[in-house]
């Protein structure tokens, strides 16, 4: 699909848009998208050095630095980008992290750090958020993951967090109704990022792929500008869903049926590969505040 973007940047001058996980990756880029279309961002993450670089590409936006599962921070951080900005049009809660947990013998940790970081934090910024966007043209988007829909082995943690962040985005689309705000949820297969180079780059992910099907099916990475593009259309829209690469959109209505088909294609090598995973030491996408991972 071409990009009209003469369309998109009408619809996104001034939008006055915060999002949270800025400092690399899809954030930073979709920062940098927005900004390039006319938009006023407001950037939010827990790298200083890489916010900063973000926010002088972006005509010196506001940001700060916040760590989401931090309730209070981030309620302080939205109501200065607020201030900022002069009101709020649109949230995205992009920050999230990653790693391997074989549910049998993988570190418990990992699940506590994914729900602490993607489910609580995704809830602590739509919750602060909301109600400076409650209204007409009010948006809220929240980034899940293919993964919350089809789940692969050793991503339990991550998938469960994802399929957490789905429900709060729909959820949240129903309450915002009544103020004629809208609100969606991102589901995107591998980009090509940070957070998936390291979350392919460990001795278990690599014996998982090894070759034959299940290689092209869990390492497909798509570049990172088909994610931007894709949310670009979706805040200028409003939608419900993002999608990106566009085939995801195939997968979801379909996905009590492409569960059992990916069940049966990662077998191979998958007993070797959690016995890798077990006795492997992960680090988090994203090192946290606090987190010994």
């Amino acid at each position: 699909m071409i990009l009209d973007s003469s369309r998109w940047a009408a619809t996104l001058t001034g939008r006055r848009v915060l999002i949270t996980g800025a400092a690399r990756g899809i954030g930073a880029a979709l920062a940098a998208r927005l900004h390039e279309r006319g938009a006023r961002v407001a950037l939010a993450g827990l790298e200083p050095d890489l916010l900063g670089a973000v926010a002088s590409g972006c005509g010196s936006a506001p940001w700060w630095t916040c760590d989401v599962t931090d309730r209070g921070r981030v309620e302080e951080v939205v109501n200065d980008a607020v201030k900022e900005l002069g009101g709020l049009d649109v949230v995205v809660a992009n920050a999230g992290v990653a790693a391997q947990m074989p549910v049998i013998g993988g570190d418990p940790s990992v699940l506590e750090q994914s729900l602490r970081v993607n489910v609580l934090g995704v809830h602590n910024t739509l919750r602060a958020a909301g109600p400076h966007i409650s209204h007409e043209r009010g948006y809220a988007l929240a980034v899940a993951s293919l993964a919350a829909a089809v789940h692969l082995p050793l991503l339990g943690a991550y998938s469960a967090s994802k399929a957490a962040v789905e429900a709060l985005g729909n959820t949240l689309r129903v309450e915002l109704r009544p103020w004629g705000a809208k609100a969606g949820v991102a589901y995107f297969a591998e980009l090509d990022t940070d957070m998936t180079r390291r979350g392919f780059s460990t001795e278990a992910a690599s014996a998982l792929m090894g070759s034959g099907p299940a290689s092209s099916l869990i390492s497909g990475v798509a570049p990172l500008r088909v994610g931007i593009d894709a949310l670009e259309r979706g805040i200028a829209r409003r939608s419900k869903r993002v999608v990106a690469p566009w085939w995801v959109g195939g997968v979801l209505p379909v996905r009590m049926l492409a569960q059992p088909v990916l069940d049966r294609v990662v077998q191979r090598k998958l007993r070797l590969t959690l016995e890798v995973a077990r006795n492997e030491q992960v680090e988090l996408t994203t090192p946290q505040p606090d987190s010994h991972l």
